[in-house]
């Protein structure tokens, strides 16, 4: 086994052993904040909805990498290498398009912007916010079936013209659904931040120079929303950078962009962390009463 190969395995057993378990604990932490309250804020169940799309794709990127290193003749076959590419990038695309909807909940929430789309926005992400997702998921999956089309044909695709016959896919399917499923969340959730954050700045402004003694509003929450937004669309910076490394046929720059992929996972699950209270407390909880029963006993 080369060294990028090894690389490539450990990356993916270290990112089932830390993504599972982190992305697990925040399904059911926010399981229990709906057995507990009988629902959850927008947030929270863009959250849940994270969580889940983050075990099944460390499963399959996982499952895929391990196949890759061990038995590769196993992906020789077109249809279930065509299926595993085209399940890995609806999840990749459907988890941009849920960082969307919470910079848009961020935004609408903090920024009370009086323009009808943002009051528009606002009212569908708090009151349909799960029919928004279901309709997104549909898409997602409606923009990743031309990448299994692709794929097979990439498969099959026999040496002779093959340069030029990739470059023909890429314009008609690859680049389509890599502009819908990443380009354009990414830049609308950018869009939200910028707003989000000019607001922040001009509402602190005003209160600096509020000379009617009124306290000072916490921002803490405000601070917390833009820290995660942030944090979500720089990992989406780096996934982009890692698809564009791999049109280089290098083996070491392919095997540095694949670990970081494998890794994101456990990456974002420290993020939505730091990003709810909740879950935190939920987690602790159950970590400190998990600790005292084996201390008893």
């Amino acid at each position: 086994m080369s060294p990028y190969l090894l690389s490539m395995f450990v990356s993916s057993v270290l990112g089932l052993v830390l993504a599972i378990p982190s992305n697990t604990c925040i399904v059911m932490g926010n399981l229990d904040i709906i057995r507990k309250k009988g629902k959850l804020s927008p947030s929270d169940v863009i959250f849940l909805g994270k969580g889940i799309v983050n075990i099944l794709l460390q499963c399959v990127m996982s499952l895929q990498t391990m196949l890759y290193v061990l038995c590769p003749e196993v992906l020789n076959i077109t249809g279930e290498h065509g299926f595993m590419i085209t399940s890995v990038y609806f999840l990749i695309y459907y988890n941009f398009w849920l960082t969307f909807w919470l910079s848009a909940h961020y935004c609408t929430s903090i920024t009370n912007l009086s323009y009808g789309f943002f009051i528009w926005l606002n009212r569908s992400v708090s009151n349909f916010l799960s029919h928004l997702l279901f309709l997104t998921a549909l898409g997602v999956f409606i923009v990743s079936v031309p990448r299994f089309w692709a794929t097979n044909a990439d498969s099959l695709q026999s040496s002779e013209n093959s340069t030029k016959a990739s470059g023909n896919r890429y314009l008609e399917f690859y680049l389509p659904t890599n502009t819908l499923g990443c380009i354009l969340p990414t830049c609308l959730s950018l869009l939200f931040l910028v707003l989000t954050f000019s607001f922040l700045l001009r509402h602190v402004w005003r209160v600096k120079n509020n000379d009617s003694g009124s306290t000072r509003p916490n921002l803490q929450a405000h601070v917390t929303a833009l820290r995660t937004i942030f944090f979500l669309l720089l990992m989406f910076a780096i996934f982009c950078m890692t698809q564009a490394v791999a049109f280089f046929q290098n083996s070491s720059l392919f095997t540095v962009s694949w670990d970081l992929q494998l890794l994101s996972q456990s990456v974002e699950a420290a993020v939505i962390f730091q990003a709810s209270k909740k879950l935190r407390r939920i987690i602790l909880r159950r970590f400190w009463i998990k600790c005292g029963w084996n201390t008893e006993t």
